[in-house]
């Protein structure tokens, strides 16, 4: 598995994470009333957002991923965006709901000072952990394409490397076949001589038994 393929797997279990929490979120929500109610609906709304930004990230990844592999987790990043769409239009209809309920009275602001001030600090700290989580993902980002980019400098190297010996080794082809050009033509001389030379031998024995029959015939007469 790339490096790619390992990010988004990451961010898929963020969302996979943060979904469930929306999703009980707005479970909850038809319970609540009041500023609780209208408390939560922030929160809910914040949580789809951070949702929706991690699959901004996820679509990003998977134009990283290798083709082969695509296609499961682009499978997977629709339903993702289909279920925080309709989670989005749930949590519109109850916050319609909230807004009619408030236009009628029910219960009101009661709310004290101590309440709004635990709200905000639960905000605060919500708006902190969405922005570590937020500049952890740039990091894994900027890493993976640092690492992309060293392994593209390799493959070139790697190229230049391999195009060098290929060069080399059809130089060395070229010298080979030069070679073996002169050694046949001095094989083909040397064949040339050894027969040259077989005929002047048989030639001279020739001569010689000629001249041991005319000794021969010589001293019979």
């Amino acid at each position: 598995m790339d490096s790619a393929t390992d990010l988004f797997t990451s961010y898929e279990s963020d969302f996979k994470l943060l979904f469930t929490d929306i999703s009980q979120r707005l479970h909850d929500l038809p319970t609540l009333t009041g500023e609780s109610r209208k408390a939560s609906i922030r929160s809910t709304e914040r949580s789809i957002d951070e949702a929706d930004e991690i699959i901004g990230q996820m679509s990003l990844e998977i134009n990283n991923i290798p083709s082969a592999s695509k296609t499961k987790p682009r499978g997977r990043l629709r339903n993702y965006t289909s279920d925080l769409d309709s989670a989005r239009g749930q949590l519109v209809k109850l916050a319609q709901s909230a807004d009619r309920d408030a236009l009628l009275g029910v219960r009101g602001a009661q709310m004290g000072a101590s309440d709004q001030t635990m709200q905000q600090r639960q905000q605060l700290l919500g708006g902190t952990q969405s922005l570590e989580r937020s500049s952890a993902r740039l990091r894994d980002s900027e890493r993976i394409a640092i690492e992309t980019e060293q392994i593209g400098a390799g493959i070139l190297g790697d190229l230049s490397t391999q195009r060098e010996s290929i060069v080399r080794t059809h130089d060395t082809l070229n010298d080979s076949e030069r070679y073996l050009d002169r050694s046949i033509k001095t094989l083909r001389g040397m064949a040339r001589r050894m027969a040259t030379n077989r005929m002047i031998t048989i030639a001279i024995i020739t001569v010689l038994v000629l001249l041991i029959f005319a000794v021969i015939f010589s001293k019979f007469h």
